[in-house]
């Protein structure tokens, strides 16, 4: 077998410099050394990705696992509550990695490039680095001010100066009970050991370290003089015509120069965590790889056979994802690393860590003027194509200068392609960004919810006439003639007969409900977000929307928002409800609600509207998948129970949803920055129990409490995938009635009330032995003359068929419907 050189040979024996501890030290670190007059040599790590050409799933491995570990230190409920925090420049990337593997944490990097407009929530010194001073700038200054675990990464951790720099700046503004640094080695000597544990108990606090692998360095007496006296021994003399020798390489025959990639960054998704990067922005970022991969795949070479991404300065984590991403669509060897502010001494010697050494002008108007900026380890390194990613304010002239990066890789591969990444900078605040779309509307001017129950993302059309007749409505869907959209039913006006049927399945549902209600809560805290952003799917939804947060406010204490929007089936989602939520929230925040699945229209709708959104708008990380109270039609994962009973609220219309319209989407109503519509009945007030049914099933939280939780903890360890199983049985009951239009068959306790109340009801399928459920459903269906007919082996307690007396689109010579 070949024996492999350490890379840290030649600075050992030449400096006397020994490398003791774990015996995997030496495959991750090697030496070199560094015109710096604190410290002579520099340990340059191989899994990094920063100075050695690296493979980038090794990379990331590398800090997930770190993540992974912090995770396990911390327990689940602490983890979810962390918040991390990486260096710059050297640890951006890994810091990410680490935030990922901790389970989407809130990411936060320290940054040496002041941005105007941006408040600095803190800074501190590096005292061995060649520049350093670190700023804080969070877009949302709340981000370090919470009380959960703050996760600090570097890539060393050899002195403890820099983190207790760190906690003691940010432990006096914001004090909390643990801190956890992390660091690929742990490389303290002696004298150092007892600094963390002294200093924890200096601020009060638990300060734990994860590390991969730990050691120390021996440095002999004079190592500097020594180091200094190599370093100037071994210093190349630079050409001086550098500019000269860039411009005949540029123009060498055949050679195919810088070609620019268009990755499609999302729209408003951070380029990296100089001002907060969320477990949303994650979300959206894994979304969007294949594709800016599959652009880069596109452009390299068709020969090429080793490829490196070639990250910039701070931006480290999206040319490792992006290289992460091409690794596996390519067959290229593809490998990562990225340039850097660090001056260190290169050498061609298989003992030492840094074989060569590109050098070009700073590129992105740094803070401290112009300088140089180095990437190592590229040069003669056989790469046949570097796809060099920098953010748009690195897209400069000195770039593109004949001196510059893009032209010193030209000397050393046949391929440069070119990848920017729009530098996010944040938003002002929206006092002096005026928006096209409004606030939404909240009771008493809008529903007869409280202001705080919910807000709705509709436009108020209180004052248009939208009602017709249920027949002619029918007629006008059925031929084609109009959408259900673009008009409302007359609402249903109770009889005292069926308001007493709604009090009395309320009194005896109540309960049953309030534990699905605490069970979808549960699940949606524990797998979507543990501080939820609900969007109740007007109007069914809202009810339960409100409840949901209601549980949440009793057994978490949390406020959560709450918001309701409008769906439309054949017309989506409302695409400025979307624009306005993710304009004031993380989209991976977004947990659409429900009352019910009925044969899962709305939730195909849903999909296919947000992927349609995400395509057009590029504002990703919406899950599309929704969060209801019962999923009959095994429709969705996210559920409280899959029994189809009668919920109260779906007995009745407005006057259990905030005496709201059912929605109203009409182009000559709702404009391209409108919201879509409804209506606000405030003449139904009398009659109006939407506050009632919520107090009457929020009541029973207290004593359904443990079930619901313990109900919840049941369905996080089941197989929850849908089958679908509703939406096949929809299709056999319309071939079997010979209706053959899927839309006509409406299932579950919830639908077919909707059928009596709004449509035209040919029929109702029951299933054989209902009971109470539908004593409702009967009442209905016997003041509408429609009937009932019992079924065996029905999925659903009930099943409402439309009259399928139109046909859609058959016409006569007059060109009118033709009614069968």
């Amino acid at each position: 077998m070949k024996n492999v050189v350490w890379t840290g040979t030649w600075v050992a024996e030449r400096l006397g410099v020994e490398l003791v501890g774990d015996e995997k030290l030496s495959d991750l670190l090697g030496l070199a050394l560094r015109r710096n007059p604190r410290r002579a040599h520099l340990l340059v790590s191989n899994v990094l990705g920063k100075h050695v050409p690296q493979s980038p799933s090794v990379v990331y491995g590398h800090g997930f696992a770190l993540g992974r570990r912090v995770r396990e230190l911390l327990g689940a409920e602490d983890a979810r509550a962390a918040v991390v925090l990486g260096y710059a420049e050297t640890a951006t990337g890994l810091g990410h990695c680490v935030a990922d593997g901790v389970g989407l944490a809130p990411y936060l990097h320290s940054t040496r490039r002041p941005v105007p407009g941006v408040d600095t929530a803190g800074g501190f010194e590096e005292s061995h680095s060649h520049a350093t001073s670190h700023l804080l700038l969070p877009e949302n200054p709340a981000l370090l001010a919470g009380a959960g675990p703050l996760v600090l990464v570097d890539d060393e951790f050899s002195t403890g100066n820099t983190v207790l720099n760190t906690i003691r700046d940010l432990h006096a503004r914001y004090p909390r009970d643990r801190y956890v640094v992390v660091a690929l080695v742990d490389m303290r000597s002696a004298a150092d050991l007892g600094r963390l544990t002294e200093f924890a108990t200096e601020i009060g606090a638990r300060v734990d370290l994860v590390a991969a692998a730990r050691g120390t360095v021996n440095l002999p007496e004079g190592v500097l003089e020594k180091g200094r006296a190599l370093v100037a021994e071994h210093e190349p003399t630079e050409p001086a015509e550098t500019t000269e020798r860039a411009e005949s390489a540029d123009s060498r025959p055949g050679h195919p120069g810088a070609a620019r990639v268009e990755l499609g960054w999302p729209r408003g998704l951070p380029d990296g965590g100089r001002h907060g990067f969320t477990p949303g922005h994650r979300i959206r970022l894994d979304a969007a790889l294949p594709a800016m991969a599959a652009r880069v795949a596109d452009a390299l070479p068709e020969r090429a056979r080793r490829v490196l991404v070639l990250g910039f300065e701070e931006l480290m984590y999206a040319p490792l994802r992006l290289a992460r991403e091409l690794e596996q669509v390519v067959s290229a060897e593809v490998r990562y690393s990225t340039t850097t502010r660090s001056p260190v001494l290169a050498l061609d010697d298989p003992g030492y860590a840094i074989r060569t050494r590109l050098v070009f002008p700073a590129h992105d108007d740094p803070d401290d003027g112009p300088g140089e900026r180095y990437a190592y380890n590229v040069a003669g390194a056989g790469f046949d194509a570097v796809v060099a990613v920098v953010d748009s304010a690195a897209d400069t002239a000195a770039l593109h200068a004949p001196d510059g990066l893009l032209a010193q890789l030209a000397e050393h591969t046949p391929s440069v392609l070119l990848a920017v990444v729009p530098s996010y900078v944040p938003a002002r605040p929206s006092t002096e960004r005026p928006s096209m779309l409004p606030e939404p509307l909240r009771g008493p001017a809008f529903s007869s919810y409280a202001p705080d129950e919910v807000g709705w993302l509709l436009q108020d059309l209180s004052d248009v006439t939208l009602e017709a007749p249920t027949e002619e409505r029918e007629e006008a869907i059925q031929s084609g003639g109009a959408h259900y959209a673009e008009s409302l039913p007359v609402e249903y006006q109770p009889s005292p007969q069926y308001q007493e049927l709604f009090q009395t399945a309320l009194g005896t549902s109540g309960a049953r409900i309030a534990q699905a209600v605490g069970a979808v809560t549960e699940l949606v805290l524990a797998e979507r977000s543990p501080h939820p952003v609900l969007v109740s799917l007007a109007r069914a939804g809202t009810p339960v929307g409100v409840l949901m947060r209601r549980w949440a406010k009793h057994r978490h204490g949390l406020d959560l928002p709450h918001y309701a929007v409008s769906i439309v089936r054949g017309r989506g989602i409302d695409a400025n409800a979307l624009r306005w939520l993710a304009a004031h929230h993380d989209p991976a925040d977004i947990v659409f609600v429900d009352g019910w699945t009925g044969k899962g229209a709305i939730t195909r709708e849903l999909t296919e509207a947000i992927r349609e959104f995400e395509s057009a708008e590029g504002i990703t990380g919406f899950d599309p998948e929704i969060a209801v109270l019962a999923d009959p039609g095994s429709c969705v994962r996210t559920y409280g129970t899959r029994e189809d009973f009668l919920i109260p609220s779906a007995c009745l219309n407005s006057t259990v949803s905030g005496l709201i319209s059912r929605t109203v989407l009409r182009s000559d109503l709702v404009g391209e920055y409108d919201f879509h519509g409804a209506k606000f009945y405030r003449e139904l007030a009398g009659s109006d129990v939407s506050v009632d049914f919520l107090d009457a099933v929020a009541a029973h939280f207290p004593d359904v409490a443990d079930a619901a939780v313990a109900q919840a903890k049941e369905l996080l360890a089941t197989d929850r995938t849908p089958t679908w199983e509703g939406w096949a049985a929809v299709e056999r009951i319309s071939e079997e009635y010979e209706i053959h239009d899927v839309n006509l068959v409406k299932p579950g306790v919830g639908e077919t009330t909707r059928v009596l109340l709004r449509r035209v009801p040919w029929k109702i399928l029951a299933r054989a032995g209902a009971g109470t459920d539908l004593d409702h459903v009967r009442l209905l269906a016997q003041q509408r003359g429609v009937p009932v007919e019992e079924v065996d082996e029905l999925p659903y307690t009930c099943v409402g068929l439309i009259h399928p007396k139109y046909t859609r689109g058959a016409t006569g010579a007059d060109g009118k419907a033709v009614t069968v």
